[in-house]
């Protein structure tokens, strides 16, 4: 099933001829028609309620406001859910938009629709500095409640499904795209973390149309011309994988053939970089077979009948996602249907119900258990809450998160033989923080396979993985370069706030006390506390952070501790700020031709020329990043040195989320300049310590590829391996690819990557 619809719910049953009950009635025996143990008449009560509470109100279409709770609660009846997650659905909206408080819902309707209600109310607009914080809040709140209960994420699920099919009555294009981007962003992920992939699917569709109507519409007429050259595709494909099986004797209860959705089509063409002509397995086939063992049966049939896709085969029934999600993917070509590429999906019944509905799957029989077991079926959850933990600011939470709720999977196992689930380009790093905070904290080593690698390894499915400590061992803020996670991200960047904080606060008080005694006093303490409320500061610890941080002086806070010391303004400050030295303390670096960046007068006659530039603004090249033509780029503006030129994937861009209007679209012009020299950085790692002839081997290989090497430098040295960082200079993203696939072949040489931001 691709699209969206849940499971259809049965229509009222006992009505007389002609009659038409209320919706409240309604909605009451579709759920009684699924659940005999249902309260009926309190369903109807709280309809009531909720149509008079929301009578006053309109939507934005102009329809009663009582439509939409209504619709909510009929999703989730469509999913046969428990009579508390329907009549919380008739109320969430009620506690926010009309008088009726917590204390009537409670007396009325009991304490766990009360809670229910309260996880799922939309939050009171709150007075923070952005949309995107008050997003990040709202967000902050949903991981709380839905850590106690689950179903809170589902009636939420339901609310912003029911939104996006009536967001055409939203009059405000920039309303309806950022409601759109936040269900992209945020709900879509939710969705397919609890397996309702139905629901994924359309809610996808609806935000990728509304962001990108003409991408939207670019697929869709693809898709209908594809339907009309092999109108009967599907059909004959579902037909031939139905002969197969039966003539291997495999008892099929249904095939079910399906276009991918328009926005997972345009996801792989991004992730590709490919056009739609390019894509090979546009069409997905679930076969539904009878139990367990027949689907390695079916596997074996469809192996053996047609031609295997190499890479493609997965199994999901003897290592489930963490959704409970179970089957057997494959891909294959079908010769006698001109040669299409089809990918496969293998599964029973039940899997199939889980992987359509998820957590919603039979809900109604499984009232018996408890939020505790939900929590420990639903592990990413405890994972939310540990980045909400370690998190800084709501910013650093929504940016962990979506980390956390974006990715591909990868399976590994401890030493113990423990899977443990990561995303793909997870390091060891990634896997000692999943495994416990306090491993990944004092971890400084890892064992991949029994062998030792560099903590920037990326790992592959079925790695088994050992993690090396040392007792009071903490983080290298170099980690948050390469780590996938945002849990290893959070904590990274919590250990990093904290040791800043405190270079801060010793060398702010250092500049305090050298001030006090340029002004002839003895410092101490109580001599500053003056200060602390005069220049608006928590405490004396925070104030002095505030200096250390350069965002007071040190003069400043001494004339407001003692005010008789003002006198005149001075020409000069004779205390400068002493501001914290070292890695954590230093401030972000300017880049200088050279260092980091060329400028662009140095590369104006090498550089390929940017288009969608203003006539004669500067040029840089970002140093982190290294861009290249051939790459996706995005340029940032900056008062009085131009425009500087970014990967769009740097992780440097980051830093510039707040300010957006420094964005600005750029891309490379192929043919307006001739095609000069660019530098490009990879890291190489090398068996054993590398000698002369390993660091030999690396350069002459590059030199054989018509490249040059301006900088080398060994990042990491151990007995069984080393790290190389090295800057070349290549003509494009091509020319790095092949001189990258030549190192991969040189002796010595286990791994070769162009280097990450």
């Amino acid at each position: 099933m691709a699209g969206g619809s849940p499971p259809p719910a049965r229509a009222p049953e006992g009505l007389a001829a002609g009659t038409v009950p209320s919706p409240g009635v309604a909605l009451a025996r579709i759920v009684g028609a699924y659940d005999p143990r249902a309260d009926l008449p309190l369903i109807e009560a709280a309809y009531a309620l909720a149509e008079k509470a929301h009578a006053p109100q309109k939507r934005e279409n102009g329809e009663p406001y009582i439509v939409h709770p209504l619709a909510v609660a009929e999703i989730l009846a469509g999913y046969r859910l428990d009579q508390g997650s329907i009549i919380t659905a008739l109320l969430h909206d009620v506690v926010e938009d009309t008088p009726i408080g917590l204390p009537e819902i409670e007396k009325k309707f009991g304490r766990e629709v009360a809670r229910l209600v309260d996880g799922v109310t939309k939050l009171t607009r709150l007075e923070l500095q952005s949309e995107r914080t008050k997003q990040a809040e709202n967000l902050r709140k949903l991981v709380l409640a839905m850590s106690e209960d689950i179903r809170v994420l589902l009636v939420k699920l339901a609310d912003r499904l029911h939104n996006m099919r009536t967001l055409a009555a939203v009059p405000k294009p920039e309303k309806r795209r950022k409601t759109a981007r936040e269900t992209l962003e945020i709900y879509a992920p939710l969705a397919e973390r609890i397996g309702m992939d139905a629901l994924k699917t359309e809610i996808e569709t609806l935000a990728f149309r509304e962001i990108d109507a003409d991408a939207w519409a670019t697929i869709a007429a693809r898709l209908t011309f594809l339907r009309g050259q092999g109108a009967d595709l599907i059909e004959a494909i579902e037909a031939d994988v139905k002969r197969v099986l039966g003539d291997a004797g495999v008892t099929v209860l249904d095939v079910i053939g399906r276009e991918k959705s328009p926005y997972s089509i345009w996801l792989k063409m991004q992730k590709k970089n490919v056009a739609f002509e390019q894509l090979s397995d546009i069409m997905a086939f679930r076969v539904i077979v009878a139990d367990k063992a027949d689907c390695y049966a079916a596997l074996g049939a469809i192996h053996s009948a047609y031609r295997v896709v190499p890479g493609r085969f997965k199994d999901y029934i003897s290592t489930p996602k963490t959704n409970g999600y179970q089957s057997l993917h494959t891909g294959v070509t079908v010769p006698e249907r001109r040669n299409a590429k089809i990918e496969v999906q293998i599964r029973t019944r039940e899997m199939h119900e889980v992987a359509e509905f998820g957590v919603a799957a039979h809900w109604i029989y499984k009232q018996g258990d408890t939020a505790a077991k939900d929590r420990k079926r639903f592990t990413w959850v405890r994972d939310l809450l540990e980045i909400l933990d370690a998190a800084n600011d709501p910013q650093d939470f929504l940016d962990h998160t979506k980390l956390e709720l974006h990715r591909d999977q990868v399976f590994c196992f401890t030493p113990k033989g423990d899977l443990i689930e990561l995303p793909r380009g997870a390091t060891p790093v990634d896997f000692a923080y999943q495994v416990h905070s306090q491993v990944g904290d004092a971890c400084v080593g890892a064992k991949v396979n029994g062998k030792i690698v560099p903590l920037r390894h990326q790992l592959e499915n079925g790695d088994q993985i050992e993690i090396i400590t040392a007792r009071g061992g903490t983080p290298n803020p170099q980690w948050e370069r390469f780590v996938a996670t945002g849990k290893a991200r959070a904590r990274i960047r919590r250990f990093v706030h904290a040791q800043q904080r405190s270079e801060h606060q010793d060398a702010g008080r250092a500049a305090i006390a050298k001030a006090v005694r340029a002004e002839g006093l003895d410092y101490s303490e109580k001599l500053i506390e003056p200060a602390v409320k005069a220049l608006k500061q928590p405490d004396f610890a925070t104030l002095c952070v505030a200096v250390g941080a350069g965002n007071l002086s040190a003069r400043e806070v001494v004339h407001a501790a003692v005010p008789e010391l003002k006198g005149p303004p001075r020409a000069v400050d004779t205390l400068p700020l002493a501001r914290p030295r070292g890695r954590l303390g230093a401030g972000p670096a300017l880049m200088q031709p050279g260092k980091g960046e060329k400028s662009s007068s140095a590369r104006r006659d090498s550089a390929m020329g940017i288009s969608g530039l203003v006539a004669g603004m500067a040029v840089h090249f970002a140093g982190c990043c290294h861009p290249l033509p051939g790459d996706r780029i995005v340029g940032i503006v900056t008062t009085g040195r131009g425009v500087t030129i970014h990967k769009n994937d740097c992780h440097s861009l980051e830093s510039f989320s707040a300010t957006p209007e420094r964005f600005i679209d750029v891309d490379w012009e192929y043919d307006a300049a001739p095609r000069g020299v660019h530098v490009g950085r990879i890291e190489v790692v090398t068996e054993g310590s590398t000698g002369s002839n390993a660091l030999a081997g690396v350069t002459t290989a590059i030199a054989k590829q018509e490249g040059a090497v301006t900088s080398l430098k060994i990042t990491n040295r151990a007995a069984e391996y080393c790290e190389l960082l090295v800057d070349v200079e290549v003509r494009d993203l091509k020319h790095l690819g092949t001189i990258i696939a030549a190192l991969r072949a040189c002796p010595g040489v286990t791994g070769v990557e162009r280097a990450r931001s």
